[in-house]
């Protein structure tokens, strides 16, 4: 489990750390609270549509599993063939939609100079989407056959792809305009096109006929399209519903936006861990699964739980320890600190649940199940925790930190649920 989940792990931190880096370094700007609220109100238009479009693929962790845990080559490579094809129709609509969506930012009410700022952000960044489709399709295909180690590598040397362009974009180094926020968007656009680009000669490398011979077959659409989207479903009701709080913050104050954006940023990256242990857990039961091993699955699951229960446990010490040092690498504004270290307190306590619903996603979906999780993440996060958290933040007055009481419930009840459906299932 641990061979499979520390590169996966590194790979979505790689991924997270793209915009890590960027909030940042558009931290480092003459007006630090406007530029962290405006690159992360387009993250917050941008991530929940692209983040469901990358969920459509989740389908290839268990088929292409499946198909290498029995022995099947010429399955995989079908299934990433159809993986391609399903990205090519997908990219122009989920673009199309997040290009539709710019308008909300006036009818929110948020800041004029945060909502300019924002919509640049956005319209540049909104290009990186076919890329990161693609992207996805062979990391799942590579992660699939348990070639794990390019994955990393990839992320890991695009991230210096991206801190390069950021440095040279934001603030017009070499030559270069400077072009503020929408310069970090762009360093992200060109480090998404070498993303795509190693990881397809990554596959070359290792299954040239996976290149070659691509090949989309209708029924292995239908079939990634039957798991994918509950899954995409479920992606986009969970990171719909933080950036939705995003945009709640940002109808507060510019204090309480980037307090929310520095926590949730580095929240994120515990979460890429998470996740990253759920992929490792979804191909190693999918691989059990197809080698006819149920008892092994059923431990590859316990397994992952586990060890992602030890990470997290860690993650809210580093939390409860450290917050204000954690905020101060965002920026030096004394406000934004200080309700920085609040935020940080409530999410410390939900980090273990975090994961328990984060890896149980990942093996429920090793076992063909993508759509509990969607079940779970609607009623939880929708019924429950968006409608409270307004409650507290709004009619109370908590503010940004009655919002974030509302995001604790829900992860607790998603947590707790599907680890009980987990559970269900091994019996």
């Amino acid at each position: 489990m641990l061979r499979l989940a520390i590169p996966l792990a590194l790979a979505e931190l790689g991924w997270m750390a793209m915009s890590v880096v960027d909030v940042i370094m558009v931290g480092k700007l003459p007006n630090s609270a406007n530029a962290i609220g405006a690159a992360s109100l387009g993250s917050a238009l941008f991530y929940p549509f692209a983040i469901a479009a990358v969920g459509l693929f989740a389908g290839l962790d268990t088929l292409v599993s499946h198909a290498h845990g029995a022995g099947d080559r010429v399955e995989a490579r079908r299934s990433l063939g159809s993986g391609l094809a399903i990205a090519l129709v997908a990219s122009p609509i989920a673009i199309a939609v997040i290009l539709a969506a710019i308008p909300l930012l006036s009818q929110l009410g948020v800041t004029p100079a945060v909502r300019d700022d924002a919509t640049a952000f956005i319209r540049v960044l909104v290009w990186s989407l076919p890329l990161l489709l693609v992207y996805t399709c062979f990391r799942r295909f590579l992660q699939g056959i348990h070639c794990v180690r390019a994955v990393a590598v990839a992320l890991v040397s695009s991230n210096l792809v991206n801190l390069l362009g950021n440095w040279i974009l934001i603030f017009g180094h070499w030559g270069a305009p400077a072009m503020g926020v929408r310069g970090s968007a762009l360093s992200t656009c060109l480090a998404r096109v070498y993303l795509a680009g190693f990881l397809m000669i990554a596959v070359w490398l290792e299954d040239p006929g996976a290149i070659r011979g691509l090949h989309a077959g209708r029924k292995l659409v239908l079939k990634l399209l039957r798991l994918g989207l509950p899954a995409a479903a479920t992606i986009g009701l969970e990171v719909g519903v933080f950036h939705t709080a995003t945009v709640l913050a940002g109808m507060i104050n510019p204090v309480s936006l980037a307090a929310h954006t520095i926590v949730l940023n580095a929240g994120a990256v515990t979460y890429m861990l998470q996740v990253g242990l759920g992929s490792a857990a979804a191909v190693s039961v999918g691989k059990a699964l197809g080698a006819g091993d149920r008892a092994g699955a059923v431990r590859a699951g316990w397994i992952a739980l586990a060890v992602g229960t030890v990470v997290e446990v860690a993650s809210m010490v580093l939390f409860l320890v450290l917050p204000r040092q954690l905020a101060g690498i965002y920026t030096a504004d004394p406000h934004v600190i200080a309700l920085s270290v609040t935020l940080f307190a409530i999410a410390a306590g939900f980090q273990i649940f975090d994961g328990l619903q984060t890896v149980a996603t990942g093996a429920l979906r090793g076992w063909g199940d993508t759509k509990s999780s969607m079940v779970w993440n609607l009623g939880a996060y929708w019924v429950v925790g968006l409608p409270v958290g307004w409650w507290l933040g709004f009619r109370l007055g908590w503010g940004v930190a009655g919002i974030w009481d509302g995001l604790w419930l829900a992860l607790i009840l998603t947590g707790v649920g599907l680890t009980g459906v987990l559970y269900e299932r091994a019996k």
